[in-house]
């Protein structure tokens, strides 16, 4: 299956790319989600719209500067090639700290709960990455070694995994497994989001395995490098207020202890 042409349309002599449609809808999406469960959270959806306002452009901007960071000897010194992000150039790790972090920072000055947020969020996140991935499948970009596999793509002349299409897949499920936590089983602020952070980096993990253009860290990549670690300090946090959870549970009520 070869890749298909990355432009969709173009207008006024201007080419719009599948990879910015795809992008900025699966943004668009996740945002409206926020929207419609953003009260099961004690939030309005004014509330997330204002999040959403400063975060999104905090997190495109970090998404890619992470990316330009780790190729710098090709962008250095050339300030229009650094902000054209028309031909692709974002890397989900960067958006994640950006975003995140200016979500917490507005926490703080609004008095909200980040955790709470975060909670909220992270089935979102998860769908706007399904949806975004689809993007490198029209750019012909973040896609594995040679394969042949039925389900491969073709780039370049050659099969090769698609590993756009199994981190698509997994964000779907990972999204419906969250809203699904979510919804039933909210037992201390943040579980949900931990739970995103340990799948998502599980995931990746394997999947960066196959591909052949991951940001690099001298001749490791990057991903695999960072992955365990998040994996490792959500499972910390997570287990440690689930197992304070379970205990004040399985307890002797106060009228037992007397």
């Amino acid at each position: 299956m070869p890749a298909p042409d990355p432009i969709a349309f173009t207008i006024f002599h201007i080419d719009i790319m599948w990879y910015a449609i795809l992008i900025c809808g699966g943004i668009v999406a996740a945002a409206f989600l926020c929207c419609r469960r953003a009260p099961a959270h004690g939030l309005t959806s004014d509330q997330i719209l204002n999040f959403a306002l400063i975060c999104i452009p905090a997190g495109i901007t970090g998404a890619r500067l992470y990316y330009v960071l780790f190729h710098w000897s090709w962008y250095a010194g050339d300030f229009f090639r650094i902000i054209n992000i028309r031909g692709g150039g974002l890397a989900i790790h960067g958006g994640l700290i950006a975003g995140l972090s200016t979500a917490a920072l507005l926490c703080w000055i609004w008095n909200i709960h980040p955790l709470n947020l975060l909670d909220l969020a992270a089935p979102s996140i998860a769908f706007a990455q399904s949806v975004g991935r689809w993007g490198n499948y029209f750019n012909a970009e973040a896609h594995g070694g040679p394969t042949d596999l039925p389900w491969a793509i073709t780039v370049d002349g050659q099969s090769v995994h698609p590993t756009f299409l199994y981190e698509s897949i997994w964000c779907f499920l990972l999204f419906l497994f969250l809203l699904w936590m979510d919804s039933r089983y909210r037992s201390f602020e943040g579980r949900t989001f931990l739970l995103y952070g340990m799948l998502y980096s599980l995931e990746r993990f394997f999947v960066e395995a196959l591909r052949t253009d991951s940001l690099m860290i001298g001749p490791f990549k990057q991903a695999p490098l960072i992955t365990p670690d998040i994996l490792i300090v959500c499972a910390a946090a997570y287990v440690i207020p689930q197992r304070r959870h379970r205990s004040g549970q399985s307890g002797p009520s106060n009228s037992e202890q007397r």
